[in-house]
């Protein structure tokens, strides 16, 4: 098999940028809409109803169908066993029409009956180089998160392939692609060595190229891009600027300035997002409405110092500094004209809020501190109601310009869609447990939707016209 092509993968990356421009540009009128309160009829048609599934798995519009296409225990073609709890997921382009899929594993040491290494882990001894296990628990308890790899034959809509990618990391939650043809996997923790379980620290970033070579990446964490609860990231091609998020209640918004663009390991600057207005921002909106859906606000950046800490008090340092608080950033995607990312408690009813920000022209630079070129953040939307928005958590935009995103929690989880006219409308119900759903991304050509049922640890590819989608 060939590797990734990094050309595609850019050229793919930036074609669906350009769609994303296009179809946010109606998403004003959503925002506009959104801070007048009045969210009736906001139900639109998508692609209708949502039909009864005989297998009692997905329901989904009429002319849609899934297939599982991974399902964790099943081997995998380097002779390890699927992982459990798998999240956040990246696509790439790889040879002759496959698809390369990069997926993240949100599991902890103890999710031993999920290991890729069998029981009582007697498959790690296959791995013959130690280092390539991240964490080896001193050989008692290994950490069991990381990264596997599908190679997907889109046209015959199967698997071709499977490995593990990336092993000995924690809580693999979501991350994000680049331009250049890799995944960015983030751990959703906070750890310290000790002497009994974590002989490694956690609460980093790592980079998992994106190639059907079946091979492990020797796990570097990336430390300057910080030591904290990671969620999400989204990539600038322009810049090459790194957005990231932060699953806590009193997270913050991240971002990363690499010294060499597209190579990350090679050490940058850390900073927090901050309104110009207001020192310490608390954009939750839970007490009173502090940031409104219609107004674009000027904000700007402070720099993070100790980012790779001992204490996980790096959030309430930058707060103290003057950072913006929010509540559990989650998902995240980069668009030509701005990085929209959702927070799954914020609001109200702590039910979620979709955020977009606008990059300044002279982004990273010193130019961006001039008041004509302030960056900006704007609420999406946050509207308070389950019937539109219930935890959102996992988010992508699709191929033709909609957000698309995953509930967290609860029974029926649902995938939901926003079109550029502001009308939600459902693609998708779990209907065989309380498993959020997880990872959603399309695949290059826009054919394919892939998502994960995390605690059951399916993967799914879900098909139809999606081009037949009606506002």
């Amino acid at each position: 098999m060939e590797e990734i092509n990094t050309n595609n993968n850019r050229r793919d990356f930036l074609k669906l940028m350009g769609a994303v421009s296009v179809g946010f540009l109606g998403l004003q009128s959503f925002s506009q809409f959104a801070a007048k309160g009045t969210w009736e009829n906001r139900l639109g048609r998508g692609y209708g109803p949502l039909y009864p599934d005989k297998d009692k798995v997905l329901e989904l519009p009429k002319g849609f169908t899934y297939k599982i296409i991974s399902k964790t225990g099943d081997p995998m073609t380097d002779g390890f066993l699927t992982p459990g709890k798998p999240d956040g997921m990246g696509t790439f382009r790889g040879s002759n029409g496959r698809v390369v899929i990069v997926r993240n594993h949100e599991q902890l040491p103890s999710y031993v009956d999920a290991s890729p290494f069998g029981k009582n882990n007697y498959l790690m001894k296959k791995i013959r180089k130690p280092a390539k296990v991240f964490d080896r628990g001193y050989e008692k308890t290994p950490h069991l998160g990381g990264t596997t790899t599908l190679v997907y034959n889109e046209s015959k809509q199967m698997v071709e392939k499977s490995f593990l990618s990336l092993s000995g990391t924690c809580r693999n939650c979501a991350g994000g692609i680049t331009p250049w043809g890799s995944w960015l996997t983030c751990e959703e923790v906070f750890l310290n060595k000790n002497t009994d379980t974590h002989q490694r620290e956690h609460g980093y970033v790592f980079e998992v190229p994106a190639t059907e070579y079946i091979r492990i990446k020797y796990p570097l964490p990336i430390r300057a891009m910080g030591k904290f609860n990671h969620e999400a990231v989204a990539v600038d091609p322009k810049t090459g600027i790194v957005y990231l998020t932060e699953d806590r209640g009193d997270g913050l918004f991240y971002r990363y300035i690499p010294k060499v663009k597209g190579k990350l390991h090679e050490g940058g600057k850390l900073q927090a997002l901050a309104f110009v207005w207001k020192k310490s921002m608390d954009t939750r909106n839970w007490k009173e409405v502090t940031v409104k859906t219609k107004t674009q606000y000027a904000v700007r950046w402070i720099t993070l110092d100790n980012v790779d800490p001992q204490e996980d008090d790096l959030r309430l340092r930058g707060f103290e500094k003057g950072a913006a608080r929010f509540a559990r950033g989650e998902g995240m995607w980069m668009g030509k004209d701005g990085v929209y990312f959702a927070c799954t408690n914020g609001g109200k009813s702590k039910t979620g809020q979709i955020f977009r920000y606008i990059p300044s022209r002279y982004e990273g630079t010193g130019k961006e501190k001039n008041k004509a070129y302030y960056p900006r953040l704007q609420v999406f939307t946050e509207p308070n109601d389950t019937k539109y928005l219930r935890y959102c958590d996992n988010l992508t935009v699709t191929p033709w310009g909609d957000i698309v995103f995953c509930e967290d929690g609860g029974s029926n989880s649902r995938i939901t869609g926003i079109t550029p006219e502001g009308k939600f409308y459902y693609i998708a119900k779990n209907i065989m447990s309380s498993s959020e759903l997880t990872g959603v991304c399309f695949s290059p050509s826009g054919k394919t939707m892939f998502v994960n049922m995390q605690h059951d640890g399916l993967t799914i590819a879900i098909t139809g016209n999606w081009k037949n989608r009606v506002v």
